[in-house]
């Protein structure tokens, strides 16, 4: 298998001077196509940080990230959520759903956002949406439904435009054991059904344990 994603020598940090905080320190790693990643520490180990750099969320301060052999910093704004908004999913701990709109309706909005017709908007998401196991639910408005029904939607949501890296920050943070097992179980079985890579940070080892690699970050260097 190829490499999605290779990372040589990246660097992030905050601020300048005095006050400058490095959180990330020469990471490097590659990402083979269709891998499954843990990326586990304690709070602070720069974790979420190196997530929302691959993800092209946050720049680095230096290094390099290639995606599919392409420098992705090279692109500009425009291209460079052009390209986000083309290849990569993201889950978070929080559900980030619109609370006026409906389960279907949130899901569908990547697709409405990037000009696509209302209606096969809806034909997608509604897949989507069942195969999360919603499909009951698609006029519900995220105030009718659990925290592990919200989290289904924002996974839908992050699948819509079929990216082919999904990124995943605590997804399960805000839920009970029960539910998160069921978050997990459905996450591996995306991954299995599509083909997609997987990257997760979590605090959650049984999470880890399940995934394919575990990368343990200590104080912003790969340990």
């Amino acid at each position: 298998m190829s490499n999605l994603l290779e990372v040589r020598d990246l660097y992030k940090s905050y601020g300048t001077g005095a006050a400058k905080v490095e959180v990330l320190r020469g990471i490097s790693l590659n990402v083979t196509a269709g891998e499954t990643i843990a990326l586990v520490g304690a709070s602070g180990a720069g974790k979420s940080t190196l997530l929302h750099v691959l993800g092209t969320i946050d720049t680095p301060t230096s290094g390099t990230v290639l995606f599919n052999g392409e420098e992705i910093f090279r692109l500009g704004g425009m291209a460079l959520a052009a390209f986000r908004n083309r290849s990569i999913g993201f889950v978070f701990q929080f559900h980030h759903l619109l609370p006026e709109f409906s389960a279907l309706e949130n899901a569908m909005m990547p697709l409405l956002i990037g000009g696509m017709k209302r209606g096969e908007a809806e034909a997608i998401a509604e897949e989507l949406l069942r195969d999360v196991g919603l499909s009951h639910r698609l006029t519900h408005k995220p105030g009718e439904l659990s925290g592990g029904e919200q989290q289904r939607v924002a996974i839908a949501r992050s699948l819509v435009r079929s990216p082919k890296l999904l990124l995943a920050d605590e997804p399960t943070g805000n839920l009970d054991m029960k539910t998160s097992d069921e978050v997990h179980d459905l996450l591996n079985e995306i991954h299995r059904k599509k083909g997609l890579t997987l990257i997760i940070v979590t605090h959650n080892e049984k999470l880890a344990d399940r995934m394919g690699k575990t990368i343990r970050l200590v104080d912003g260097k790969i340990s």
